[in-house]
């Protein structure tokens, strides 16, 4: 059997400065363990799987090397900037259903270019209540490189990662992350990721700085950019930060610089009805279309 997949770069128009992404269509015939297998084989943080929809204008499913996500931004960049290419009439907006939720997609293009802006489910947080000292340690830290100012909580707007205040790009630089500890230290999330932020940053535009680090089963160790998380740090700030001030808060977020990648992505946090939401923005650049033996 084969297939053939296209090569997205997302929140970088530099080949292999971003986070990379497979986007597959063929996938009338494939049951979920095959999805799986070609993620796997393709080895990319994440595969996503291009599908039709009876609630929204198409359906998305994503796959790490080592399992379902129920949603991915940098996936779903990819995959909305593949589905538009294609279109005869390319609209401002469009509705994606995702095992995270239905999801609203903006569409822009700005000299003859698409920015992706996604609206990400509603953000949540959950105190953590593990082991500060044996989280450091799986990160290669000790308990001084966190940033006692603000609290390290669980958070998500569609997937769960643990967001970890760390004090400055040097600690940033010399984590060693050891992902198979992660269980049995976020034991309220076991298969949450771990997403250490700063203030610190290497671009002046950016407000901050972050790394992740994937959960045990993803089958991955580190990831490039992020969008779900990077949506969560939008909300983290304006809930544990800054909680003063205007809204809405647009600000750029950077990641990837120690994995010699350079992503930036837009994230905007809003109010509606008393409940924060976030939104992220980002590009996406078709790198190849590739061949799979399967």
């Amino acid at each position: 059997m084969e297939l053939t997949y296209r090569h997205w770069e997302v929140f970088s128009q530099i080949p292999h400065q971003g986070n990379p992404a497979a986007v597959v269509e063929q996938v009338e015939n494939l049951s979920t363990e095959d999805m799986q297998i070609i993620a796997n084989k393709i080895g990319y943080s994440e595969t996503i799987f291009l599908l039709p929809s009876a609630c929204a204008d198409f359906r998305l499913r994503f796959f790490s090397p080592g399992s379902e996500m129920p949603l991915c931004g940098h996936g779903t960049i990819a995959a909305v900037s593949e589905w538009y290419a294609q279109q005869a009439h390319q609209p401002q907006s469009l509705t994606i259903e995702t095992l995270a939720g239905a999801l609203t997609i903006g569409l822009e293009e700005v000299n003859g270019q698409l920015w992706v802006e996604m609206t990400q489910a509603l953000p949540q947080f959950q105190p953590f209540d593990g082991e500060v000292e044996r989280l450091a340690s799986s990160l290669g830290l000790t308990v001084d490189d966190v940033d006692p100012r603000y609290p390290l909580v669980y958070g998500s707007t569609g997937s769960w990662t643990l967001i970890v205040p760390v004090k400055d790009l040097a600690v940033m630089k010399k984590m060693r992350p050891n992902n198979q500890q992660f269980p049995e230290i976020l034991t309220s999330y076991p298969q949450a990721s771990v997403h250490p932020i700063c203030l610190d940053t290497y671009h002046e535009e950016c407000l901050m700085h972050g790394r992740h680090f994937s959960g045990a089963g993803t089958g991955t160790i580190e990831d490039p950019v992020t969008g779900t998380a990077s949506g969560v740090m939008g909300a983290y700030y304006r809930t544990y930060i800054a909680p003063q001030g205007d809204l809405p808060l647009t600000m750029m977020i950077e990641q990837g610089q120690e994995m010699g990648k350079d992503g930036r992505l837009g994230v905007t946090v809003e109010r509606v009805e008393a409940q924060l939401r976030v939104k992220i923005k980002g590009q996406a650049l078709l790198v190849s279309k590739e061949l799979l033996k399967l």
